[in-house]
């Protein structure tokens, strides 16, 4: 595997590389992140990872500074999944001026779920996204769907600006008791550890209500962060939402495919989680 600190020297490395398939991170790799690495293999070429830690979709107080960055232990992971290529800039390599351009989503899109509790973030999201897309310039790109909203977003991004690469999505690993993987997992204690699959099997159990024909959404949604509540957690929302946009479902008539989504922190480590309905 080839670790590229600038975009120059990836450029020139990726100039005959054939079909790329690009998978953008943050870096503290997991077995999901690790699953998407393996599956784009089967897109293309050539394999290209990026790692990292973009202070445009952090707010002030959130965890940008403590972000864990494990580039070494990353790079063994990549290299064992077969990665060709690894993007590694610096902040003043994919910044080298304050970004004032921005890709800004629709409102109905970033302002609902995860962005009314953190204004801002899929802007630094698909802003950070579209820069290395220009940069990698893939064929294909892989996100994981246990970033749900953000999965979303990124798709409608690449549809709407008609870029001429293909989204290709990635399911959720959980580790054996349900919870879904995440670099934020590091942050529980043994304790907390033990009760955070309760988020999944909430989860699971609004799917299976859903299922089984209830179309009381608010109540469901409502029982939901109650239970979350009861056992020492403090929800921001469940909710049951349209999968194309995430838009509130219709109660009545034809039913449009769902997901249930949920965030809730649990001590000082926040969670999120999706299931497909």
């Amino acid at each position: 595997m080839q670790i590229h600190p600038t975009i120059a020297g990836l450029r020139a490395a990726l100039k005959d590389a054939g079909r790329i398939v690009f998978v953008p991170t943050m870096g503290n790799l997991h077995d999901g992140h690790i699953t998407l690495m393996r599956k784009a293999r089967a897109h293309g070429d050539c394999v290209v990872a990026s790692i990292f830690v973009n202070r445009l979709q952090f707010r002030p107080g959130e965890d940008f500074e403590k972000y864990p960055r494990t580039l070494e232990a990353d790079c063994e992971k990549l290299v064992a999944a077969g990665v060709d290529h690894l993007f590694a800039p610096s902040e003043e390599e994919l910044y080298p001026t304050p970004q004032r351009y921005l890709v800004e989503p629709p409102v109905e899109h970033a302002n609902i779920l995860e962005g009314e509790f953190r204004p801002g973030h899929f802007r630094g999201v698909a802003t950070v996204v579209m820069k290395l897309f220009s940069i990698v310039q893939p064929q294909a790109a892989l996100f994981g769907k246990k970033d749900y909203q953000q999965f979303m977003v990124l798709s409608a991004m690449v549809r709407e600006f008609a870029l001429p690469i293909e989204v290709i999505p990635g399911e959720t690993v959980r580790a054996p008791d349900g919870l879904a993987l995440s670099s934020r997992n590091g942050y529980l204690s043994p304790a907390e550890r033990a009760e955070a699959p309760r988020l999944y099997r909430i989860l699971a159990g609004v799917a299976e209500a859903v299922r089984g024909g209830r179309r009381d959404f608010a109540t469901l949604e409502t029982e939901a962060m109650a239970e979350l509540s009861a056992h020492g957690w403090l929800p921001d929302y469940v909710a049951v939402r349209q999968r194309i946009d995430l838009q509130s479902p219709p109660t009545e008539g034809p039913m449009p495919p769902l997901v249930v989504l949920a965030a809730a922190r649990l001590g000082t480590t926040r969670l999120i989680d999706n299931l497909e309905i």
